[in-house]
């Protein structure tokens, strides 16, 4: 743990120049801005820094935009992108009128949400561990205009190129769904997925493994090890900055955006997760697929708000052309063990009770870490505290089901807006604890369906070639 001053003597050793001070906006992104190391004290990890609320999506008003970042010193590292020695810290927002935590910062949500969790009694501690996949790629053109549209990406590794003229030509393409796990030469970033790694470690994050995704066109994913929920939370965040920045290193360009392009799978972001208390794991048991009562009833509670949970986990317009059949999207609301055509799987890779835990399935890297982690952690506990039943699990192959099975399990809403329908029917739950508030979910579901109506309002040209002669 480190403190303040443990923080200032870190600048001294590494002689930074300069502090960045970063903040998570609604949406998951990374805000910063940057002082020179003498504006840097052990009495600004309490005072803090002053910033224009104004200026971020979804916050203050501009007759009211003062408002406070106040760093946290457990989130310090030195910053390896940065020509000038830099320090790094992640901050939480406050009010500067009242001190109080802002009910708009995602950071403060889950700490919040937390909070409610030891407050329960049921346990101490949550521990989640996400996956979450993206596409390294050679470049990416993109444009929308009142008349006319166009996307293009490219990778090396794409089948599209198979016949490209590239003097020569050497083959050792990626067909669609294919690229899970083929060695050097088909797998051509290796190193780069290494040269990640070696800049995660470095900063904390203990890596598990590297590998090539299924997908054509450079699907990768890097698995690091779990931790508490805000911990966690903080370190996605420092993971897609690194692999962002890697990649540019390289002249590549890394994205998150769950679907970015047709008829080859998306992009998840499976998130394990386990209650633990007094150093105990919770989710171990007699029960089915050695679970407990505890986590069954945790599971209920998921698979009973999944609609709503859409809305934080599977947040973009783009979340919804993965979450269709044929692509291993797990698009259908049930849970088994090592199944995973279910949205919750059981892992049974050990039977060590402390490895005991469950794997939501449909969330992907679109979303704000601290907002999905802690809406899935309100739902769970939501079951647990109303012994919620899971109902019977589906250990069939759920891809391979008859119609007529197949429409009496529930399934996953089918677009942004619809996520947003359910998220406004069903929100109770995550109001418990003050963990979101509601001022929150009006703001995040107006904001959202701005973002579904610019969607849906836009001519798509696909649409041309279906209908362009009717």
């Amino acid at each position: 743990m480190n403190t303040p001053k443990t923080v200032i003597e870190m600048a001294k050793k590494y002689a930074a120049r300069m502090v960045d001070l970063k903040f998570v906006d609604t949406f998951g992104t990374w805000q910063h801005f940057t002082v020179p190391v003498r504006e840097l004290s052990e009495d600004s990890f309490s005072e803090g820094f002053g910033i224009d609320g104004s200026s971020i999506r979804g916050w203050k008003s501009i007759e009211a935009s003062d408002m406070l970042v106040v760093p946290d010193p457990n989130t310090a590292f030195m910053d390896p992108f940065c020509a000038v020695p830099t320090l790094s810290l992640t901050c939480t927002v406050q009010e500067t009128s009242t001190r109080e935590l802002y009910n708009r910062d995602p950071r403060v949500i889950a700490q919040r949400a937390e909070n409610f969790l030891e407050g329960s009694g049921f346990a101490d501690t949550a521990y989640l561990g996400a996956e979450a996949e993206f596409f390294i790629l050679d470049s990416v053109r993109y444009e929308n205009k009142n008349h006319s549209a166009m996307f293009e990406i490219d990778s090396a590794e794409g089948i599209w190129n198979s016949a490209r003229e590239e003097m020569p030509n050497l083959g050792y393409k990626v067909r669609h769904k294919e690229g899970y796990f083929p060695v050097a030469p088909t797998d051509s970033l290796q190193d780069i997925r290494t040269e990640m790694v070696l800049v995660l470690e470095e900063l904390g994050l203990q890596v598990e493994r590297h590998h090539r995704e299924v997908a054509t066109a450079g699907q990768t994913e890097i698995d690091f090890c779990f931790d508490t929920l805000l911990k966690s939370a903080d370190k996605m965040m420092v993971f897609k900055y690194v692999v962002k920045n890697v990649a540019l290193r390289h002249s590549k360009t890394a994205t998150f955006m769950p679907k970015p392009m047709f008829a080859d799978n998306g992009s998840g972001m499976h998130i394990h997760q386990s209650l633990w208390k007094k150093g105990k794991p919770l989710f171990a048991g007699s029960e089915y697929a050695g679970l407990s009562q505890m986590a069954l009833h945790y599971m209920g509670g998921i698979l009973k708000h999944a609609r709503a949970l859409c809305a934080f986990c599977s947040p973009s317009t783009n979340s919804y052309r993965r979450l269709v059949p044929g692509y291993e999207a797990p698009i259908n609301l049930a849970y088994s063990a090592n199944n995973r055509s279910a949205a919750i799987r059981i892992p049974t890779f050990s039977s060590n009770p402390k490895a005991k835990r469950i794997e939501y399935r449909p969330p992907d890297p679109s979303a704000n870490p601290y907002l999905a982690y802690s809406a899935l952690l309100m739902a769970g506990l939501d079951g647990v505290m109303n012994k919620i039943d899971p109902g019977e699990p589906m250990d069939k192959n759920i891809y391979e089901l008859p119609p007529e099975e197949l429409k009496n399990i529930p399934h996953v809403p089918s677009s942004l807006g619809d996520a947003l329908n359910y998220l406004e029917q069903d929100h109770e739950f995550l109001l418990k604890g003050d963990v979101f508030s509601r001022d929150f979910l009006e703001t995040y579901v107006r904001i959202k369906r701005k973002e579904d109506s610019t969607l849906r309002l836009r001519p798509h040209p696909i649409e041309y070639e279906m209908y362009y002669d009717v």
